[in-house]
């Protein structure tokens, strides 16, 4: 199975420790080559997980970026729309997704929680795809 990342790189040092953090661990579950899609901010995060779901060509994306509260409701809007968007794209065509987007206060809750360890959102994210990938692999092999 192939798998994907998406990632939102408008704060780019975090998109990197998310990144690191996915890809450590499909790795560490035996995943040999993850692609990996870069777009300009989590808003743009779900059209792009569409295209490379509806590409046939991965078992699972995770879904990676960061928004920052300040001092507008931007901040509600895009953490909104992200999470509403990635979820309909792993709904709408079977493709599981993870949901690795960080919606903090500030870039010090960021930074705790895109760095190895307990809160790696990147890893978090990777784990979801892959647990899902395996119920609908099972699945359509006939077993559950």
């Amino acid at each position: 199975m192939r798998f994907a990342i998406v990632a939102g790189r408008f704060y780019g040092e975090l998109a990197e420790r998310l990144v690191t953090g996915a890809i450590r661990a499909f790795e560490h579950a035996g995943v040999e080559g993850v692609d990996v899609f870069d777009v300009p901010g989590a808003f743009e995060l779900p059209f792009a997980a569409l295209q490379v779901a509806e590409s046939g060509r991965y078992a699972g994306i995770a879904c990676l970026g960061a928004v920052i509260r300040g001092e507008t409701t931007h901040y509600d809007y895009v953490c909104s729309e992200a999470a509403r968007g990635i979820q309909d794209v792993q709904l709408r065509t079977g493709v599981p997704c993870g949901f690795g987007v960080l919606t903090v206060e500030s870039m010090q809750q960021a930074l705790e929680r895109s760095g190895e360890g307990t809160r790696d959102s990147g890893a978090h994210a990777a784990e979801a795809v892959l647990a899902l990938a395996r119920i609908r692999a099972g699945l359509a092999a006939g077993q559950g």
